[in-house]
Parts: C-alpha cells; structure tokens; sequence
C-alpha cells in the first residue's frame, strides 16, 4: 500500500504544468504570434548590433559603453528565457511544460530581472562620477572596477533568487496544474499549491524589497547628485551635453522601474494575475526592444558609430 502511495505520490510530482496564456480565439492568438516574434527578432538583433558596434569601435570602449553591453547580453537572455515558450504555446495551443523546466524558467527569469536592477544601478553610479566628479573619473573608473562592478551585479543577480527558488521547489500540488501566465512566473506557482505558502510568500516579497530598495537607492542618489551638478552649469551647451550623457540611461530605468515595481512588490499571489500577465509583456518583450532604439536614437556616440558602420567606415 505505502508503495503504491508512493508511486503515486512520484507520478503526480512529474505531471505537467500548463501555462495559460493567452486565451481567445484562433485570430487572437494568431496575431499576438506575429507581434511577439516580431519583438523577439528585434530585440535579439537590436542588442546584438549594440554589442558588435561597440566591440567594432575603439571611441566606443569606455565604462559607460561597457555595463550598456552587459546589459544588451542581459536583455538577449532575458526575453529569450520568456519569449520563446510563449510562441510555443501560441503556435501548438497547448502549453505543457515539465516541473522542472518550469522551475529552471522562473530561476533564469527572475534572476536576469535581479541583475537587471544591479547594472541599472553601476550604470548610474558610472554616470555620477562622469559628471559629479569628472577629474576622477578615469582614475576610479578603472576597467578593473568595471568588470569587477559587472561581476558582482550577475552574481548577486543568480543568488537574490536562489532561497526563493528552494522554497518553491519543495511546495506541493493536488489540483490542476493550470498556471494563468505565458511564462512560469512566482505568483502564479504559489497560488496553485496546495502547501502553506506564507513562507514564500514572505520571502519572495523580501528579495524583491531588498533587491529594488538596494537598487533604487543607488539609483536616485546618484541622479540627485546628478542634477544637483548640473544645475550649477551655466545653461548652453555644457548643460545640455551633460544631460544628454545620462538622459537614455534614465529614460531605461524609469521604464524598468515603473513596471516592476508593481511586479514584485506585493504581499498577495492571488491578486490582479491578469493585470500582472499584461505588466509582464511590457517587461519582458517590450523593453528588451526599446532599449536598443533609446540609446541609438538618444546617445549622439552611438548614432555617429552606427551611421558610420552603415557607410562603411
């Protein structure tokens, strides 16, 4: 009897889930394929070309150049650990995915999201010694602080998530397995178990306060020590140079924060799951492509570099 219970209890463990998506008719699903592939082609292809124009001109080999490459290497995993699954389920209409995989996806997505926060924040503390302490900046912003401030960004990024991850690891599930996303996201997971989720909850909830707080705060110093500085330049063209090196950067986080903020900080899994499906799409196949355009279209570096690889010099 107990082995039978256990074989059971095994067999259950390895059932499927199924990711939701997006349900509608066959024409809904056929147009948000073609949108969704089309942001994913444009968001691999933007932020690879970031990567290669860089590494393909000496003028552009500077810190700030460097964390935007880290971060367009970021933006390429990151939708690809969502996107892709989600064209699956769009193409087959069926979205099974094993335990394990899913598991493996909500890992990689939050914490590529995680080490997100951390560049965002090296990337404004680069811009505050640009611009705040301009005579010390090369002195400071050595490539062996870079890559060290690049380094300790991914690792803290991977390890934020790991308690969270064990935990939901060990939850167990007696119902349908039917998660209402188009990725495997935290929420979602947690509402379907049928354990004691309260010590998940709470610690998923803390990771995300520590991480955005830590993050935010290094972010909105800096830029207050950044306008601070900027003020005091006498208005013309050394104000507006000065602004126009941080401005794509600010125009990223505030996109970044403005929709996760809402994403991870909250205390209840069972709320707004729809609206956090339709938030998620902003952050994880939206964003990706339009921090390639902001910083081309933004950055006057950028734009020579890109107008001279199209002419071929």
């Amino acid at each position: 009897m107990s082995r039978r219970l256990l074989s059971t209890q095994n067999q259950s463990a390895q059932e499927p889930f199924i990711l939701l998506g997006f349900p509608g008719p066959l024409g809904l699903h056929v147009g948000l394929f073609v949108l969704f592939l089309l942001m994913y082609v444009l968001a691999v292809a933007g932020n690879l070309a970031i990567i290669g124009l860089v590494g393909a001109h000496p003028r552009l080999r500077t810190p700030m150049y460097f964390f935007l490459c880290h971060l367009a290497f970021l933006e390429v995993w990151f939708t690809t650990a969502c996107v892709p699954k989600a064209l699956a389920t769009l193409a087959s209409r069926r979205g099974a995915i094993s335990p394990a995989g899913c598991a493996a996806q909500m890992y990689f997505v939050f914490s590529l999201g995680c080490t997100e926060y951390f560049l965002l924040a090296a990337m404004a503390y680069d811009r505050y010694l640009a611009i705040c302490r301009p005579l010390r900046y090369g002195s400071v912003m050595t490539p062996g602080l870079c890559a060290r401030l690049a380094l300790g960004c991914w690792l803290c990024g991977f390890s934020a998530i790991a308690v969270p991850a064990a935990l939901i690891a060990r939850l167990s599930f007696c119902g349908a397995r039917v998660i209402n996303h188009f990725f495997c996201d935290i929420a979602p997971w947690i509402a379907l178990s049928c354990s004691d989720t309260r010590v998940v909850e709470l610690a998923s909830f803390g990771i995300a306060f520590c991480v955005i707080l830590g993050s935010c705060s290094v972010t909105l110093l800096s830029y207050a020590c950044i306008i601070a500085t900027v003020v005091r330049i006498p208005a013309g063209e050394g104000r507006c140079r000065a602004f126009s090196t941080c401005s794509s950067h600010l125009t990223v986080v505030l996109v970044w924060y403005g929709s996760t903020i809402f994403l991870h900080v909250r205390t209840s899994a069972e709320s707004s799951l729809d609206l956090t499906k339709a938030v998620t799409v902003l952050n994880t196949a939206v964003t990706p492509v339009l921090n390639p355009f902001i910083y081309t279209l933004r950055n006057r570096e950028v734009r020579e570099a890109l107008w001279g690889w199209v002419q071929g010099k």
